[in-house]
């Protein structure tokens, strides 16, 4: 354990510190939908502005997409209405950029779909299909999202609507939520239901859970709830080693990711490098050949006029 996590887990155990709730095992024992079905309903529905209930856990297993580097938090639900939500936390922005959520979208849509045409037979129809919703938080935010127009701004949501004002049920919705800039925002002091989860999540000190407590009274059970770990310190380290693992397993992944970038990068470099030497050497080849042709063209005129003047000299 590194000497950072070591100082948060001692802190933890003497009451001075917060459990790091961004990480997976810490926010599944506080969030785990079989034990406490509101609270992951009332964060996800503070997020997308709608009130939802989290049905069920759906296993991640049949994704085609590999895991991200750096993920920190990934949790899969279904929803009452049929609705699919997917909560991610990662460390950095470079590990899930726009083109990746764009796909993670379309595989949880492909998946909702093979699934319910599935139990639905002949019956089915696209209608039965609903609302996939792709919620990212980062830990450190993209520069995107710390721009002169959105530096105050700590939710982004984005959809499909077209520019003709024409109205179709298009089912992806993305949500991204900068944890690191709701910590700076003028707007975090606002008293509201997200607010409130935000501050939860980016918590550090007992001083922060006291202060959210204060503005918000019914988080005092789920305060209560992380401080009676305090009690369980086996099982605390368990969750410390488990987030430890996942972290440097995730790093050596990214760091293979990057390397790999570096080397593919390299080739490419290099292929152009060969490419450009070619191109060079073709063109010298040709400057050689036009030089030669232009010398053998002389040699026959000089021997040309040498015939000529021999001629004249009979």
């Amino acid at each position: 354990m590194t000497q950072e996590w070591k100082n948060r887990f001692l802190g933890f155990m003497e009451g001075t510190k917060t459990l790091p709730l961004t990480y997976d095992p810490f926010f599944k024992k506080l969030f785990n939908p079989d034990i406490y079905p509101e609270r992951l309903s009332s964060l996800i529905s503070s997020i997308i502005g709608t009130k939802v209930t989290v049905q069920c856990i759906l296993s991640n297993e049949d994704s085609m997409l590999p895991s991200t580097s750096l993920l920190l938090l990934d949790i899969l639900v279904q929803l009452e209405d049929g609705s699919i939500a997917n909560v991610e936390i990662q460390k950095i922005p470079y590990a899930f950029p726009g083109e990746r959520m764009s796909c993670y979208s379309s595989d949880l849509m492909l998946r909702q779909y093979t699934r319910v045409k599935s139990l639905k037979g002949n019956a089915f129809t696209y209608k039965d299909l609903k609302t996939v919703y792709t919620i990212v938080m980062f830990e450190n935010s993209p520069n995107e999202c710390k721009e002169t127009q959105s530096a105050d701004i700590y939710l982004h949501h984005g959809k499909t609507v077209f520019d003709t004002g024409i109205k179709l049920n298009l089912l992806q919705e993305f949500y991204v939520v900068a944890l690191d800039v709701f910590r700076e925002s003028k707007y975090a002091k606002d008293i509201n239901e997200l607010n409130a989860w935000l501050s939860l999540l980016t918590a550090q000190s007992v001083d922060d859970l006291a202060a959210l407590v204060s503005d918000y009274p019914w988080m005092e059970a789920i305060c209560k709830d992380m401080s009676e770990y305090m009690y369980d310190p086996e099982e605390v380290i368990t969750m410390f080693s488990e987030a430890l693992r996942m972290l440097d397993e995730n790093t050596v992944h990214y760091m293979i990711d990057e390397l790999q970038k570096e080397r593919d990068d390299a080739i490419t470099a290099l292929n152009e490098k060969e490419n450009e030497m070619t191109l060079v050497i073709s063109e010298k080849d040709a400057e050689i050949a036009t030089v030669l042709s232009e010398k053998n063209a002389m040699i026959s005129e000089i021997a040309a006029l040498k015939a000529q003047l021999a001629a004249l000299n009979k």
